[in-house]
């Protein structure tokens, strides 16, 4: 049983329960949203957490209370001994997620479908095979819309991770629509969002009810479903389409009030938001042998209540402070 006064629990009362742990800032895609254009500065490798040190982390924060986990990158599927790492977590007794951009999904599946890891999310921004080699500077998309017709197949539950850029594919949100007339999957769009380098502005962005116009023109009847708990996105269903999509509103209609996300870095740094400027180094003291339960429940104490403390809008001075998305993990 654990002890009460051992859950991570912020001063707004709110309980921190799933956890998204970035096994790596390296990507075998050059997402210009993520990554920065002059590239970045990739961590010394005795930096970066080794996988028995994710494992001790991992069971540390279970203990806590976290019953979530969600794997990350960079790419998540390019670190080395991936599939051991996974069916070691995997023991732990939580839920096990990942995010991916799908490229090397085909050499995991039967090892997810095995050790019962079957919430996927995938990066896939456009559905037109030059506009992805445009964005991801890579040409991987016909191995990727195979990977996911592959998982769809096995019963995974399969979303797609969309980044909402205006000019770029905005213009193909009815076509991610159309494909949850006949596949069980969900369509996630996400509002572009500010990071390091990402030469962000709102002039670029699409917004929640922007989005909503769009769809109810071509298909009409929306259906507004219920969000799980601690959801992050606002979730519908257009009427007798067997798949559903999502909005993410970070930037339009933030969904703070509930979080209960907490980040860990490739190198071992607690992140209490995305837009956090501030880190609890783990690592070095785990190493060194010191208490880890109170260093992460004095680290959640500092969490602001929405966006890092950028409530009305977003300010680049805060933001362009932080990791670029990539070192972040998402």
């Amino acid at each position: 049983m654990i002890e009460e006064k051992k859950k991570i629990v912020d001063n707004f009362g709110r309980a921190h329960t799933y956890l998204r742990i970035s096994l790596t800032d390296r990507c075998n895609l050059r997402c210009f949203y993520c990554m920065p254009e002059e590239g970045i500065e990739l961590m010394e490798k005795s930096n970066i957490m080794t996988i028995e040190e994710i494992i001790e982390l991992a069971t540390t924060f279970r203990d806590l209370g976290v019953d979530t986990i969600r794997l990350t990158g960079g790419e998540p599927l390019v670190r080395k001994n991936f599939g051991y790492l996974v069916e070691e977590l995997a023991k732990l007794g939580v839920t096990l997620k990942i995010t991916t951009n799908g490229i090397m999904l085909d050499k995991y599946l039967d090892l997810f479908q095995k050790i019962g890891l079957k919430k996927i999310n995938l990066s896939l921004d456009t559905l037109d095979k030059a506009k992805s080699v445009f964005i991801t500077k890579r040409d991987y998309f016909e191995r990727i819309i195979k990977n996911i017709e592959t998982a769809l197949e096995m019963d995974m539950e399969v979303k797609l991770n969309i980044v909402l850029i205006k000019g770029v594919n905005d213009n193909e949100i009815n076509d991610f629509i159309e494909l949850t007339k006949n596949k069980n999957l969900t369509v996630k769009f996400i509002e572009f969002m500010p990071f390091k380098g990402n030469k962000w502005d709102w002039s670029k962005g699409v917004g929640k009810q922007e989005i909503l116009d769009i769809v109810s023109e071509r298909f009409g009847n929306i259906e507004v479903l219920q969000n799980p708990k601690h959801s992050t996105s606002s979730n519908f269903q257009v009427k007798g389409h067997t798949g559903s999509f999502a909005i993410v509103s970070t930037i339009t209609n933030p969904f703070c009030a509930d979080c209960n996300r907490i980040r860990l870095t490739a190198d071992g740094k607690m992140m209490n938001c995305l837009f956090a400027n501030s880190e609890t180094d783990l690592l070095t003291p785990m190493r060194n042998g010191g208490e880890m339960n109170e260093l992460i429940i004095n680290a959640i104490k500092t969490k602001k209540f929405s966006r890092d403390g950028m409530d009305v809008k977003m300010d680049a001075d805060h933001y362009e402070q932080n990791r670029s998305m990539i070192s972040i993990g998402g």
